[in-house]
């Protein structure tokens, strides 16, 4: 499905005008704009009755190609219901909801209708209402709840006439509790579980118990889901993800490692077992093992997010953190270098943030500047640019006036990293540009060039032993605290792969070092304050 232009009044006005005139085509493509735009709006079903019956249905001039204009799938919609076949219109609201679950697409009188329950097949019905579950998330967000309402009302209906059909049951149940129906979900998945007990009856049921808060018969059901079927390692990391989150990461992890065992590559597994190892010992081994696994299994069952939550709010593992206390010593200019051209400038500008999900994720963000030279890369780097007029930019300037050139060199030297990647590390001309803004004296460049150099390490498993050296090198330049970015340089360290134990203990403590300085450096002024304040006394 594509999204709409133009806005709702223009798109009536348009169709009334070509009804008038009798071009029934071109009221369908405006009246599908309008519902589009504002899917509930009175005078759009009134003109589409009207299109309706001028034209014989008008089902014909709302074809579902491919892709289908959302418009034009809801206006279908309604045309079947207005038909006498609602139970055909509902599938399509569905698919209309499952691509933007906030819109209120089913928020219409034949919807609401308690014969639509009556008469639609328990089973299609249970169908529409999984697929929908699974395109809105779970939870819903707050703000789209109001908009699947309408569907449970169907449920609602459907079950009141089917009050044993056990799909129904356990489908209305997952979408209850999706928006936040929760006594709903227990009452619905309880009474399915009870009409047949099967392994999906049991997941719901789960599922509903954990979002009332009921764990202890949350893990119970999905343990006898397991029962029912040993082999369904998804469950597995379901019971797991709950244990864990009661701040049980042992039995967590004992049940991850029982689903490795069968499935030594089974993702949801693995994903689940390198996040609670990092949480329970913080190793940053477990995510680059989990990084390395991500890009070794790009078709995993479905996307994942425990590499991203782990790396969250991290300094250089998620974000440039901000400067602490006074700004940062002036960088390199050489004399003569060139300023970078308007057309670099852009593409930085379009890439260029102080937030990503993960060294690898930043590390794709920033292909787009494959299209910009290693020469104007370069000059990005030594004279960075003005911020852009961005709401972002200008957040960013109040949190800390250092960050945005800090950030445009981060994505600078992240550019250079997509140059020459057919030549091998150890050899390559990326790897030469980089170690020579890295190694030639200490400021922001250098930590610029450092985090492109880890990143490369993330996503190259050949380069991990030759930057861990380089950064224990540099750590060790600035281990006396006296460099304005030796807080940096600290931070960055404790985010490179396979960094020896005693460079790590290093970082810490050059970490403990910045920390007492800046809070020394904090208290002078107080102290000379009250000084003065004792001496005219």
């Amino acid at each position: 499905m594509s999204d709409p232009p133009g806005s709702p009044e223009r798109d009536l006005e348009q169709a009334r005008e070509a009804l008038d005139r009798g071009e029934m085509h071109h009221a369908a493509g405006h009246l599908a704009g309008a519902i589009a735009q504002a899917p509930t709006r009175p005078e759009a079903h009134e003109l589409l009755s009207r299109l309706a019956a001028r034209a014989d249905g008008a089902l014909e001039l709302f074809p579902l190609d491919q892709p289908a204009f959302v418009g034009t799938v809801v206006a279908r919609a309604h045309l079947l219901a207005a038909a006498g076949r609602p139970e055909d219109g509902l599938p399509l609201l569905a698919a209309a909801s499952g691509h933007t679950p906030g819109m209120n697409w089913a928020g219409v009188p034949w919807v609401r209708d308690p014969g639509l329950g009556v008469r639609m097949e328990p089973g299609l019905l249970a169908r529409i209402v999984m697929q929908l579950c699974s395109a809105v998330g779970d939870p819903a967000p707050e703000a789209g709840r109001d908009a699947l309402q309408p569907y449970l009302t169907v449920a609602r209906h459907a079950i009141a006439v089917h009050p044993d059909h056990p799909l129904l049951l356990g489908a209305g149940s997952a979408l209850a509790r999706r928006v936040g129906e929760t006594a709903l979900a227990v009452d619905w998945a309880e009474r399915g579980a009870q009409a047949r007990p099967s392994k999906l009856a049991e997941i719901w049921l789960g599922y509903a118990y954990r979002a009332a808060g009921r764990i202890g018969e949350s893990l119970a059901a999905l343990r006898r889901a397991v029962a029912h079927d040993p082999d369904d390692l998804s469950v597995y990391a379901d019971i797991a993800g709950t244990l864990a989150d009661q701040g049980r990461l042992q039995d967590a992890l004992d049940w991850v490692d029982r689903a490795l065992t069968r499935d030594p590559e089974y993702d949801c597994a693995v994903h689940t077992g390198h996040r609670l190892r990092y949480r329970a010992d913080g190793d940053l081994a477990h995510l680059v093992r989990l990084a390395d696994f991500i890009r070794d299994h790009p078709d995993d069952t479905h996307e994942h997010t425990d590499l991203a939550d782990c790396c969250a709010g991290t300094p250089w593992l998620s974000r440039v953190p901000s400067a602490p206390g006074a700004p940062v010593d002036p960088d390199r200019r050489p004399p003569g270098t060139a300023r970078p051209p308007a057309t670099a400038v852009e593409r930085l500008h379009r890439v260029a943030q102080p937030l990503w999900p993960h060294p690898p994720a930043a590390y794709d963000a920033a292909v787009p500047l494959l299209l910009v030279s290693p020469d104007d890369l370069l000059a990005l780097v030594t004279h960075p640019p003005d911020a852009p007029d961005t709401e972002t930019a200008r957040v960013l300037a109040g949190v800390d006036p250092t960050l945005w050139d800090r950030c445009a060199r981060v994505w600078a030297c992240l550019g250079l990293l997509h140059h020459g990647t057919d030549e091998p590390w150890a050899d390559s001309t990326r790897r030469r540009l980089l170690l020579d803004l890295a190694l030639d004296g200490t400021d922001r460049i250098t930590e610029a060039a450092l985090f492109a150099l880890i990143t490369n390490a993330w996503i190259d498993p050949s380069a991990r032993a030759d930057v861990a050296a380089l950064v224990t090198r540099r750590l060790h330049d600035v281990r006396d605290g006296a460099s304005p970015i030796a807080w940096s340089v600290a931070q960055l360290a404790l985010a490179t792969p396979d960094l020896p134990t005693s460079t790590r203990d290093l970082a810490g403590a050059v970490l403990v070092q910045a920390a007492s300085r800046l809070r020394r450096a904090r208290r002078r002024p107080v102290r000379r304050r009250l000084l003065r304040w004792l001496a005219r006394g």
